[in-house]
Parts: structure tokens; C-alpha cells; sequence
């Protein structure tokens, strides 16, 4: 405490200095928050993106082995739902996170959605039956559906806002090692009988890491502030940004309505009142994101692969590095070029390389031609939507949506996103057999062009600017 009044004490100095010399008093400027305080709590937190990518990536190379051990090899039905029914219980974790999050704050989310990943891990891992692991899937998505939404309000709430960009790029990286550490894991899985087992054990490990270490990071201030508890948040703001930022951080949250209001916000509200516009915005663009046809690519990628001889290992890999280094790339320009620039060109760029694989579908392309422009396009694709439709709408969401309504919000448009996610999941590969690649992937196409369009209408920019200075501007924007 003694820290914190030296550093009032030179701040009153400072104006009273210069107040003498000037009687417009300027104002002296305060340096900007480090981020190396915040960041320490949003790596932790990320550890819920890494769970999420590796258990979407952990059926890709194991589904065979998972069929055969359980036997219901050649039932594509039944792949499917392996593969999509911890989506199915993602929309229901995703539906209840706004409730859970504003209930017992953002740390004890990170906690419970930790909970049954670690339940349905365990369970899958050593399921004798479909239906064992249909379960342990379910139970699993759960957890999937919780962490994303509470993720992306965390980093945005403990985040400087100078870096709150990068911050949410760390998420998605975090999702891509996920992706990576799965595909990689389970390489032995076609080789060694019951390896897909250790696959799911090992997902036990980060899921008790996130409970553990969540216990010494910081509560979200925003939450603590809107529950009325100004001195716990202010605590937490000197522990994420120092003691000299504490007061210019309340000053920006004081400027919102104060009290407990996590009961205060009605469906209704949301989906017809003065928060539909925002919503709509939302939902919309996690509709497209997933329309798009990214998840088809990230479940299915090994049978693309292996359809014109190339060997899924090698192929995984290199979806693996490209997600990863678009991801990065990403994170560098975030708070650089703008949230909206990088939607711009991810959409456009998915749609183009879309393109290559209708034509690589196509009667004008055969054999080794074919080949490159499928698998080249695919990767290009992958590259494309790490760079932007991948990480910005869940920041860009975590940031527009006000703040008494930003946890609920997020779990409506999420939910959104699970249940399209859970059909693709579901009928990509009947689809694929049943209207054929070139068809499909025009359609996949039609959809990211839509998103180039709809983000250029109705997308704000929200680089560099406080979640206050949004909310004001969205106001602005809904009185015009």
C-alpha cells in the first residue's frame, strides 16, 4: 500500500505543478499498462482453447481405430456422431455459460468447464461400446461449449486494451497446438491396437492443470464491479495492471451502470430489444464462420488425404503448421491492421481457395493436378481462416457486446455456432456422398462470400479502444 500512495502522491504533484504553470491545466500523460502482468493469467486460461482444439482433433486419426474397437466400422452415421456428439453437448455448455459465468465469476467457469472434460475423457477412454463412448463424448462437449465463451470474456476483461488483439490471438494458438498435439498423439493410433485409449488419457493432464492453476489467477474486475464488489476489483486491476492504472480502470468501468445485474437481463431483451442489432451480428457471424465449412476440413481432413494417396500423417501435419502460423501471423497483426481488415481477407482468401477445390472436383482437373489443387487448396484454406474468421468473432463479440449483457450474449451466439458446427459435423460425409465434392464446396464458397459482405456492412472496428469506448460507439451507431 505504501507503493500505491508514492504514486499518488508524485500524480497530485504532477497536476498540481501543473496547474500553476498553466490554468488549462494539461493533462500529463500516464504510460500505457504493462501486458506482461495480464499475461501470465491469459496463458492459463488459454489452456481451455488447447482442450478444446485437441478434442476436435483427437477422433481424426483415431475414428478408424475407434470403429473397428468398437465395432461400427463402415457406419458413417455412426462415425458421424462420434465425431459431432460432443458438439451436440457443446451447445448445451455453450447455451448455460453466460448464466454460469455471471454466477460464480469468470475463474470457477474455467473450473467447472475443466470438470467434465476430465469425467468424459476418462469415460471415453475406456468405453467398451458406442454408446460408452457417445457418452464420454457428450460429456466432453459439455466442457467444449463452456470454456470458448469464457475464455474470450476473460481475455477481453483482463486484457490492457492496447494488446486485448494479441491477447485473444493467444487463444487461438492455444486451439491450434491443441489441433496439432491430437494429430500428432494419435499417429501411432492405426499402428498400435488401444493406442486411441492413451489419446484420451492424456487429455486429463491440461484439463487438471486449468482447474489447479486457475485457483491463483486473477478474477475478472469487470465481474467483481458489476457485482458490487469495488474493492475486490480494484485489487485485481493493480494485479493486472498495476497500481498506477487502478484509477484510470475504474474511472473507465464507473462509467457504466453499477450493481449486480446478473439476473437483470431478460431472453427477451436480447433476441427483440435494444441488443438485437449487436446479437444478430453475432450470431450471424458465427453462422457463417461455420457455414463456411472449416470444421468439415478439421474432422474429416485424414479421409480427404488418404482419397488421393497422400499419406494422412503428413497431411495432418501440414494443416496443423498452417492453422499454427496463420494463427501467429494473426496474433502480430490483431492490434495492427483491425479486427475487420483481417475478416476482410480471411473470408475472401477462404473463398478463393474454396474455388481450388471445386475445380480440383471438377472434369478439368485429373490425377496429379487434381491432387495439388485439392491438398494445396485445402491447406491455403486452413491458411486463410487461421488469419482471421478463426480467432476475431469470439474477440470481436467479447468486445462489442455491452457489458450487462456480455456473458449472456456470448453464450446465445456461441450456441449458434455449436448447433451449425453439429450438423456439419454430422452430414459432411453423407453430404459428400450424396451431392459430391464440387457441388458441395460451392457451396461452402457461396457462404465466405456472404461473409466478405456481411462483415463489411455490418462489422465495427474495435481496434486499440477500451470495451467502455465500444459500447459508447455502438450506442452512437444504434441512435442513427
Amino acid at each position: 500500500m505504501r507503493g500505491r500512495q508514492r504514486v499518488a502522491s508524485r500524480e497530485t504533484i504532477a497536476v498540481q505543478d501543473s496547474k500553476d504553470e498553466n490554468s488549462a491545466s494539461v493533462r500529463v500523460p500516464i504510460a500505457k499498462p504493462c501486458w506482461r502482468r495480464s499475461l501470465r493469467h491469459v496463458l492459463v486460461a488459454s489452456l481451455s482453447s488447447f482442450l478444446y482444439g485437441y478434442h476436435v482433433g483427437v477422433v481424426n486419426e483415431t475414428l478408424e481405430s475407434i470403429s473397428i474397437d468398437l465395432g461400427f466400422t463402415g457406419n458413417t452415421l455412426a462415425e458421424g456422431l462420434v465425431v459431432s456428439i460432443c458438439l451436440g453437448g457443446a451447445f448445451i455448455g455453450s447455451l448455460f455459460s453466460g448464466w454460469i459465468a455471471d454466477g460464480v465469476g469468470r475463474r470457477r467457469s474455467f473450473q467447472l468447464c475443466a470438470l467434465p472434460m476430465i469425467i468424459g475423457a476418462i469415460m471415453s477412454a475406456t468405453a467398451k461400446s458406442l454408446w460408452g463412448m457417445l457418452l464420454g463424448r457428450l460429456f466432453v462437449g459439455t466442457g467444449m461449449g463452456l470454456g470458448p465463451p469464457v475464455a474470450a470474456l476473460y481475455v477481453a476483461e483482463v486484457s490492457p486494451p492496447a494488446v486485448r488483439g494479441t491477447f485473444g490471438g493467444l487463444t487461438q494458438i492455444a486451439t491450434c497446438l491443441g489441433l496439432m498435439a491430437a494429430l500428432f498423439i494419435g499417429i501411432p493410433a492405426k499402428e498400435i491396437v488401444g493406442w486411441w485409449r492413451i489419446c484420451f488419457w492424456v487429455s486429463v493432464i491440461p484439463a487438471a492443470i486449468l482447474t489447479i492453476f486457475m485457483e491463483i489467477c486473477a478474477e475478472s474486475p469487470y465481474w467483481l464491479f458489476k457485482r458490487g464488489r469495488t474493492i475486490e476489483a480494484e485489487a485485481e486491476f493493480e494485479k493486472l495492471l498495476g497500481g498506477l492504472h487502478v484509477k484510470p480502470a475504474m474511472g473507465e468501468l464507473s462509467k457504466s451502470d453499477r450493481g449486480d445485474e446478473s439476473g437483470g437481463v431478460k431472453l427477451s431483451e436480447l433476441l427483440f430489444g435494444c441488443h438485437a442489432r449487436v446479437m444478430f451480428i453475432g450470431s450471424a457471424l458465427f453462422a457463417l464462420q461455420q457455414l463456411s465449412g472449416i470444421n468439415a476440413v478439421f474432422y474429416f481432413s485424414s479421409a480427404v488425404f488418404e482419397s488421393f494417396g497422400v499419406p494422412s500423417k503428413m497431411g495432418n501435419t501440414c494443416v496443423g503448421i498452417c492453422n499454427l502460423f496463420g494463427s501467429v501471423v494473426s496474433m502480430i497483426l490483431m492490434d495492427k491492421l483491425g479486427r475487420k481488415v483481417l475478416l476482410l481477407g480471411s473470408f475472401l482468401g477462404m473463398a478463393v481457395t474454396m474455388g481450388l477445390q471445386v475445380i480440383a472436383a471438377s472434369s478439368y482437373a485429373s490425377g496429379f493436378g487434381a491432387m495439388y489443387l485439392s491438398v494445396g487448396g485445402m491447406l491455403l484454406y486452413v491458411l486463410s481462416f487461421a488469419l482471421g474468421a478463426g480467432p476475431v468473432p469470439c474477440l470481436l463479440m467479447s468486445e462489442i457486446l455491452p457489458g450487462k449483457i456480455r456473458a449472456k450474449a456470448m453464450a446465445i451466439c456461441l450456441a449458434v455456432h455449436w448447433v451449425i458446427n453439429f450438423f456439419v459435423g454430422l452430414f459432411f460425409l453423407r453430404l459428400l456422398e450424396q451431392m459430391g465434392a464440387q457441388l458441395l464446396y460451392s457451396i461452402f464458397g457461396s457462404f465466405c462470400l456472404l461473409a466478405v459482405a456481411f462483415v463489411k456492412k455490418y462489422v465495427l472496428e474495435t481496434k486499440g479502444k477500451s470495451l467502455q469506448e465500444i459500447e459508447v460507439a455502438l450506442l452512437a451507431l444504434e441512435a442513427t
